[in-house]
């Protein structure tokens, strides 16, 4: 199978996406961006679980499952199936890359494990994608990314002082796991360049959900307990976070003395602030943060945003609209962007997608290929791939197998 764009980073590499849901598909997509060819295997008749979850597109597809399957091909495998497994098996040995979250000890009992597979092929690169540490004592428990938030400390960080412990808006820790199974892949890739040897790399939704603590996970060792929620505010920069002016919301950002002295004296047009010792520094400014704050919300909630904002803009502050979710994807700036595109789609007739985020020499990177309906490549990946004849699918068809 010929790659659709030669140029891409990581054309003529070739990826077996055995997984399902989030964290997998987002590593496998990442790499489908970048340029590798994706077979994303799903079973014949569900396909992956997403394709049932939220907003319909057509009879095979959601936006959910939209949102992380782009620039893959679809083949439909039972893998419960001994034929299935098999041909599971033959196109691996097709693939520089095979990236899997069953559970643990799943793809073993399919004969698809890190160690059945590398038989013969020491260059494989071989992405594991649990919830927790394989080695260790939970290693048999499912991972979950609410779950993994809520262990991980995530929800202890997030929202308000007042309010309950707070999910992220979406499953960040999949997400993230995704990301950084994609990193370790890529420099897996770097490696074997050199040595000519593949890796087993082992990601954990809990691993990954600890490290997004970042900042404040270290600041909790330092303390001794939990820092501060601020919300939308910042835990030590002021001010600093959303405001509500007259007509709507906006975030302001004041990073610095200086830009705090100009924020006073021509945003608000209070100089008197400025000039108060207990704000002149931002250590001085986060201290007496529930005085000063009152003072600037009344100030900012008297005036329009956009008023508030050109003023900012003029005085070299950082600040910007707060939109809604679909305001933003329809804004001059995403269109500006090329981030939202629309592809084909025999049912529908054409679908939002979004595009990859990356730019080489100027370009984004293309939607090469929009989110696959269930089955979509199976003929002409086992045809292209594994030289199997049109007799052979339709028998495995009639079994069940694709």
């Amino acid at each position: 199978m010929s790659n659709p764009n030669s140029s891409l980073p990581l054309a003529g590499v070739r990826v077996l996406d055995l997984s399902r849901v989030l964290a997998g598909p987002w590593c496998g997509m990442v790499l489908g961006d970048l340029g590798a060819e994706v077979i994303k295997l799903e079973h014949p008749e569900r396909g992956d679980d997403t394709r049932d979850w939220g907003v319909r597109v057509g009879s095979t597809e959601t936006a959910y499952f939209n949102s992380v399957n782009r620039n893959k091909r679809s083949v439909s495998l039972d893998l419960q199936s001994a034929a299935g497994q098999q041909i599971a098996r033959d196109l691996a040995r097709q693939c520089d890359v095979v990236i899997q979250n069953f559970k643990f000890g799943g793809a073993e009992k399919l004969g698809l494990g890190y160690e059945q597979l590398r038989r013969g092929r020491d260059d494989l690169i071989y992405c594991s994608i649990s919830g927790y540490d394989r080695s260790g004592p939970e290693a048999a428990r499912p991972g979950y990314d609410l779950v993994v938030q809520g262990e991980a400390g995530l929800m202890a960080m997030n929202g308000e002082a007042h309010q309950p412990p707070l999910k992220f808006g979406v499953a960040a820790v999949d997400l993230f796991t995704g990301m950084y199974g994609a990193q370790a892949v890529l420099a897996a890739l770097f490696e074997r360049q050199k040595t000519g040897r593949g890796r087993h790399v082992e990601m954990a939704l809990f691993d990954c959900g600890l490290m997004i603590t970042a900042y404040y996970g270290l600041e909790a060792l330092i303390l001794g307990g939990d820092p501060p929620r601020y919300g939308n505010a910042h835990p030590s920069i002021v001010p600093y976070g959303v405001f509500d002016a007259a007509d709507g919301p906006l975030v302001v950002t004041v990073g610095n003395n200086a830009q705090f002295a100009r924020f006073c004296r021509d945003v608000i047009e209070r100089p008197d602030l400025a000039d108060d010792e207990r704000f002149r520094t931002n250590v001085g400014r986060a201290a007496n943060r529930d005085v000063l704050v009152p003072e600037i919300d009344r100030e900012i909630a008297r005036r329009e945003r956009a008023l508030l904002l050109a003023r900012l803009t003029k005085a070299g502050i950082p600040c910007g609209e707060v939109l809604g979710l679909h305001e933003a994807l329809t804004s001059k700036r995403a269109a500006d962007a090329g981030l939202v595109t629309r592809q084909p789609h025999p049912e529908a007739g054409s679908t939002p997608v979004l595009a990859p985020p990356y730019r080489f020499d100027g370009a984004r990177l293309p939607v090469r290929r929009p989110p696959p309906t269930l089955s979509e490549g199976t003929n002409e990946v086992l045809q292209s791939l594994l030289r199997l004849s049109e007799e052979r699918i339709a028998r495995l068809k009639h079994d069940g197998v694709v």
